[in-house]
């Protein structure tokens, strides 16, 4: 592919992406995926520079676009003034700009949440926002049958200061078929989800119930703090992601040892009736805006919208309610969610405990530029004995 050809078809990816985000569709990755199975004369080369663009675009604005068009001429002219000349008409590349017709410009917060972000982080803003822009670090959990030092060695990662077991690559390399990886010595898991589990303090012989387990990476990290002694159950409303978590255990040991339970949504109280007031320890990681992995994940800044907010906190809020009701007297329930956003965060956790049953203890606030990690608020409510 000529570079005015790899420049059209980032357009067109964008363009995917646009419509994906506004609908709640499929993520970037997954649409550029799609789009090169249906082109398979692009070889590897020209599909790694359209993606570069297509990334590059999606981090340059975080207002959804008018159209990828719009975006990429919004990007040449403020950064990549290299790509203006491939505007040029010729086969499979783009029309030349008209001097009327719309560019995305540069932004890092979508307007609709400036006020919001102002309030939560004042004069510091400008700088935060930009930490949550910029490209995030490849992390790494050691397992506990792994020395930390050796694997930092061999993969020529660094220590990550206050997380014993935690490494990171500056530069992220593939590590799918790594042997490391395969064997169950490593994880990929950001720092920011890491100090979550370590938040958790989960210990040998609780009972532990990870309500929002997903794939599984928090409860991992809480079976090695938990030593496999005891009773650990991650729990999720998606199939796919809970079924994601089995080869993960199977690796590190843990097939056994984690009862993994599907839920029904709007009705996981049944299946989880025979918990009620057992748990040592629930972990509500809940659905969030995702607000603090921007970072990673730059399109949801396309995706988020205040109706979408709303409903996620109302969510939040019934997870919590449903957590605690697994919380035995003297035990503790950890509220997390990788945001920066005070509505999900801390006055999500304040109402928790104004509604009464759980008292309000430690709270953490993690962010890309005080932390070098991803956004997260995580709150430990306590239930009086």
């Amino acid at each position: 592919m000529r570079p005015a050809a790899r420049l059209q078809a980032a357009i067109e990816i964008l363009d995917l992406v646009i419509d994906a985000a506004a609908a709640q569709g499929a993520a970037a990755d997954t649409l550029i995926q799609r789009y090169f199975a249906a082109r398979r004369y692009a070889g590897s080369k020209d599909r790694a520079a359209v993606r570069d663009l297509a990334y590059a675009a999606i981090r340059h604005t975080a207002d959804r676009p008018h159209s990828g068009r719009a975006v990429l001429l919004g990007l040449a002219e403020a950064e990549r003034p290299d790509l203006l000349a491939l505007f040029d008409g010729s086969s499979h590349a783009p029309l030349p700009p008209t001097p009327t017709e719309p560019r995305a410009a540069r932004s890092t917060i979508p307007g609709w949440l400036e006020p919001s972000l102002r309030a939560r982080f004042g004069k510091a803003l400008e700088a935060e926002a930009e930490a949550l822009a910029a490209r995030a670090p490849l992390d790494l959990r050691v397992a506990p049958g792994a020395d930390a030092a050796t694997v930092a060695a061999e993969l020529g990662a660094a220590p990550i200061p206050g997380l014993p077991r935690a490494l990171r690559l500056e530069t992220p390399v593939p590590l799918d078929q790594n042997p490391l990886l395969l064997s169950g010595a490593i994880e990929v898991q950001d720092a920011g989800s890491q100090h979550v589990a370590a938040f958790c303090a989960a210990r040998p012989g609780e009972t532990v119930v990870d309500l929002c387990a997903g794939a599984g990476g928090k409860t991992l990290a809480l079976a090695a703090d938990m030593r496999s002694q005891g009773r650990l159950i991650a729990t999720d409303t998606d199939r796919g992601r809970l079924q994601a978590m089995a080869p993960r255990l199977a690796r590190a040991g843990l097939a056994g040892v984690v009862e993994a339970r599907l839920l029904n949504p709007n009705h996981e109280a049944e299946a989880l009736a025979d918990l009620e007031g057992q748990a040592d320890l629930v972990l509500v990681d809940a659905p969030c805006s995702g607000t603090g992995t921007w970072r990673r994940n730059p399109e949801l800044r396309w995706r988020l919208t205040p109706d979408r907010l709303q409903k996620l906190v109302a969510v939040q809020a019934r997870l919590i309610d449903l957590g605690a009701s697994l919380v035995k007297p003297g035990g503790r329930l950890i509220y997390a969610v990788c945001s920066v956003l005070a509505e999900e965060g801390a006055d999500q956790a304040a109402a928790a405990a104004a509604r009464g049953g759980l008292r309000l203890g430690e709270t953490r606030a993690l962010t890309p530029l005080a932390d070098g990690c991803d956004g997260f608020f995580v709150a430990r409510l306590e239930k009086p004995c």
